[in-house]
C-alpha cells in the first residue's frame, strides 16, 4: 500500500508544462480525459503497438470493479488509472492492475448513468452507489492545491483528492456541489471547471461554469432560450412557459487554444410526441459552442428541427483538422443517430462542406407539429442506411427472408425515408431508429492520416401513437405534463412486437447486411475512405455472409496505424488497420465491451491498452464487472 501512495503522490508532482499538456495535447503516455484529450479525439501518440506486432498482444492484468457497466473510457496519468462505476470511483495501478484506492459517495446517493435508459446508459437510471457511468476529470491542481478526480454523483459534483481518494473539502459543501445532473463529465479551462448545472425552476436545464478550486459558481447557459433572446421565438404557442427543457447527456469537449467548450444538447420532453410544445425549441438537439471563461455564446447549430423520433444530439463534437486550398481550418466534427455526420469551422460555425435543408414528410398525428425541412449535410453522405424498401429486406436466409417480409405486411409497413414521422394506429418504418445510425460513442480521428473514424449500426424502428398509457415509451425530459393549458392529449410511441426493426430471437435486422460498420472519412475532401463489417454471428460467418452486430461504444484510434474497438454484442475485442480497415487482431471478452478503450504507457515503457468489459446496455448483453489490460508479449 505504501508503494502505491507514493505512486498516487508523484502523481500530483506535475510541472506546469505537465499541466498544459493534459489540457490541450493529444493523449501520449497518458490518458486525460474520458476521450484521451478533451479536444475529443480519441487519438495516442503512441506506436509502440503497430499493424505489424499487433497480434502479439496478450492480456496483461484484470481488475474486478464489484459492479455492473460503466461506458467511460478510464483515464491514466502518471501511471495511476481512474475510472468510476456504478459503486464508487476507482484509483489503479495502470502497471499491475492493484487498487490503490476506491471513493463510495455519501450513504444513500446513487448513480445516474448518463444516455438513453433501458438498460443501457440511462438518462436518470438509478444505481445502488453513487457515481455517473461517464467520466471522471482529473484536473492536474495548481500552485496552492493539489490533483483532483471530479466526479459526477446523484447528490452532486464531488472533488475528490487524487492522492488519497477523499473529499477535497474546500471545494462545494464539504466536497461536493449538491445538485448538479450526474449525466455528463466536466471539463476544465484554467481555472473553470464546467459541466451540467441542473434545473433551475421556470428556467430549465442549465450549463455553468464554477472555480475549480472552491465550486464558486463563475457563469450561468440556459439550454432553452429565455426572454429576450431572439431564440425563444422559437417555442410557438405559449410553449416557451412550458416545463419542457432540453438537457445534455453526452459529453463536453474543449478547444483549449480559442477557450471554446463544445457540447450536444439532446432533444426536449417526449421521445416521440412532440405535440405539447411546437417549434424548433432551440437550443434542443444543438450542438453548441460558449466561451469558456465566459459562458456567452459564439454560435450553434440546429441538427434536428423538432425532435420526434429521439434523435437527440448525443456524440461528443470531436475537434478535428480540415486541409483544403492549401489551408488547415480548425474544425468540429458531430456524429448523430441520423447517421449523418456534420463537419463545422469550430471558430465560426459554418459548414465546411454545405448543409442543405430538405424538405421532409409532414405529420398528420392530431396536435403534433413537424418542421417542413431538415438539415443534411451536403458531404460526407450517410454513414449508414437511412432509407429502406421492401426489395431490400434482408435476404441472409430463407427463413429469415420469410420472418422479415411476414413483418412488413402483417403491419402494412411502407418504404422507410428520412424524418418519417409517426403516425396514429397506423405503423411506420424509420431508418436508423433512435440507436442509430451513430449514438453516445462519437469519432475518433486520426489526425497523421485525417480520417474521422466512426462506429456505425443499420438500426431500424417501427411503431404507431396511441394516447399516452396505451404501454408505449415516454419519458424524456419534461415528460408528457409540461404545463403548457394549449397542450393536446399527450401520446407515446408503440411497438406491436419486437421492439426493433428485427427478429429478436436472432437479433438479425430486417434490412440486408452489413448491421454495423466501422467506416473511416476524408476529414479534407468529405469522402467516405473505406467502410468494412463490425461484429460477426458465427452461424453467418459460418455461411460466409459479413454480417456486422448491433454496436454500442466507441473506438480510439493511434499512431501505430491501429484503430481499437469492442463495443460490439459477440464480445470480441478489436484491432483494425487505420489506413485501410483491414482487421488484424480480436480477442474473446467475458462480456461485450460496451465501452471506449484506453492506451498509454506504463512505467514499465510497455504500451497497454485497456478495455471495460462490463456487457449490459440496451441490447441485453450478459453483465459482467471487468476491466481487461493488453500489451506486447
Amino acid at each position: 500500500m505504501k508503494r502505491f501512495l507514493m505512486i498516487a503522490a508523484a502523481a500530483g508532482l506535475l510541472t506546469a508544462a505537465v499541466v498544459a499538456q493534459t489540457a490541450s495535447s493529444p493523449a501520449g503516455r497518458d490518458w486525460t480525459y474520458n476521450l484521451g484529450d478533451q479536444a475529443g479525439t480519441r487519438f495516442s501518440t503512441l506506436a509502440q503497438i503497430t499493424t505489424s506486432n499487433v497480434t502479439r498482444l496478450k492480456r496483461a492484468w484484470t481488475f474486478h470493479t464489484g459492479s455492473g457497466r460503466f461506458a467511460g473510457s478510464p483515464m491514466v496519468i502518471d501511471g495511476v488509472m481512474y475510472f468510476s462505476a456504478p459503486n464508487g470511483v476507482f484509483a489503479v495501478d495502470a502497471v499491475t492492475g492493484q487498487q490503490m484506492w476506491k471513493y463510495v459517495p455519501e450513504a444513500g446517493s446513487a448513480a445516474g448513468q448518463g444516455g438513453g435508459g433501458g438498460g443501457g446508459l440511462g438518462r436518470g437510471t438509478v444505481n445502488s452507489a453513487g457515481t455517473a457511468l461517464r467520466g471522471p476529470l482529473y484536473w492536474p491542481g495548481n500552485s496552492a492545491v493539489g490533483p483532483r478526480i471530479y466526479s459526477t454523483t446523484t447528490p452532486g459534483l464531488a472533488a475528490i483528492d487524487a492522492k488519497t481518494g477523499t473529499l477535497a473539502r474546500g471545494f462545494g459543501d464539504n466536497g461536493i456541489l449538491y445538485g448538479v445532473r450526474p449525466e455528463s463529465p466536466a471539463v476544465f479551462y484554467r481555472n473553470v471547471l464546467i459541466g451540467m448545472g441542473g434545473v433551475e425552476p421556470g428556467k430549465g436545464e442549465t450549463v455553468k461554469g464554477w472555480d475549480v478550486v472552491t465550486g464558486r459558481p463563475i457563469w450561468t447557459f440556459y439550454l432553452k432560450a429565455q426572454p429576450g433572446d431572439p431564440n425563444r421565438a422559437t417555442w410557438l404557442d405559449g410553449s416557451g412557459e412550458s416545463d419542457e427543457t432540453p438537457g445534455i447527456w453526452g459529453v463536453f469537449t474543449l478547444d483549449e487554444e480559442r477557450g471554446t467548450v463544445f457540447f450536444p444538447v439532446e432533444k426536449v420532453g417526449n421521445d416521440y410526441w412532440g405535440g405539447n410544445y411546437h417549434g424548433t425549441g432551440l437550443y434542443s438537439d444543438s450542438i453548441v459552442a460558449l466561451d469558456a471563461l465566459t459562458g456567452k455564446m459564439k454560435w450553434f447549430r440546429q441538427l434536428v428541427h423538432h425532435d420526434i423520433w429521439d434523435y437527440d444530439i448525443a456524440a461528443p463534437p470531436a475537434l478535428i483538422d480540415v486541409r483544403r486550398n492549401g489551408r488547415t481550418i480548425p474544425a468540429v466534427a458531430q456524429q448523430t443517430k441520423m447517421a449523418l455526420l456534420f463537419i463545422f469551422n469550430r471558430e465560426t460555425g459554418e459548414p465546411i462542406f454545405g448543409i442543405e435543408e430538405r424538405p421532409v414528410p409532414q405529420t398528420t398525428a392530431p396536435g403534433e407539429w413537424t418542421s417542413p425541412t431538415q438539415p443534411f449535410p451536403v458531404k460526407p453522405p450517410p454513414l449508414a442506411r437511412n432509407t429502406l424498401t421492401r426489395a431490400q429486406l434482408a435476404k441472409v436466409t430463407p427463413e429469415h427472408q420469410a420472418f422479415c417480409e411476414a413483418l412488413w405486411d402483417k403491419y402494412k409497413l411502407s418504404d422507410a425515408v428520412p424524418y418519417q414521422p409517426w403516425k396514429v394506429n397506423q405503423d411506420v418504418l424509420v431508418f436508423p431508429g433512435a440507436q442509430g445510425g451513430g449514438n453516445w460513442h462519437g469519432v475518433a480521428f486520426n489526425r497523421p492520416l485525417g480520417l474521422i473514424i466512426a462506429p456505425v449500426m443499420d438500426a431500424g424502428q417501427w411503431g404507431h401513437l396511441e394516447p399516452a398509457g396505451g404501454g408505449g415509451r415516454g419519458g424524456g425530459r419534461g415528460g408528457t405534463t409540461p404545463g403548457n393549458p394549449n397542450a393536446p392529449p399527450a401520446m407515446n410511441k408503440r411497438t406491436p412486437e419486437g421492439q426493433r426493426f428485427w427478429d429478436a430471437a436472432t437479433r438479425w435486422s430486417c434490412s440486408e447486411p452489413p448491421w454495423a460498420e466501422l467506416v473511416a472519412v476524408d476529414a479534407n475532401s468529405g469522402d467516405i475512405k473505406w467502410h468494412v463489417p463490425l461484429g460477426a454471428f458465427p452461424e453467418l460467418e459460418a455461411k460466409g455472409i459479413k454480417s456486422g452486430t448491433p454496436v454500442s461504444g466507441g473506438a480510439i484510434t493511434t499512431a501505430g496505424n491501429l484503430v481499437f474497438i469492442a463495443a460490439t454484442i459477440d464480445g470480441m475485442f478489436r484491432a483494425f488497420d487505420a489506413r485501410d480497415g483491414k482487421e488484424l487482431w480480436s480477442d474473446k471478452l467475458p462480456a461485450p465491451g460496451h465501452s471506449t478503450p484506453t492506451t498509454y504507457m506504463g512505467r514499465d515503457g510497455k504500451q497497454y491498452v485497456v478495455i471495460g468489459a462490463n456487457g449490459g446496455g440496451f441490447f441485453g448483453s450478459p453483465p459482467s464487472d471487468e476491466v481487461i489490460a493488453y500489451t506486447l508479449q
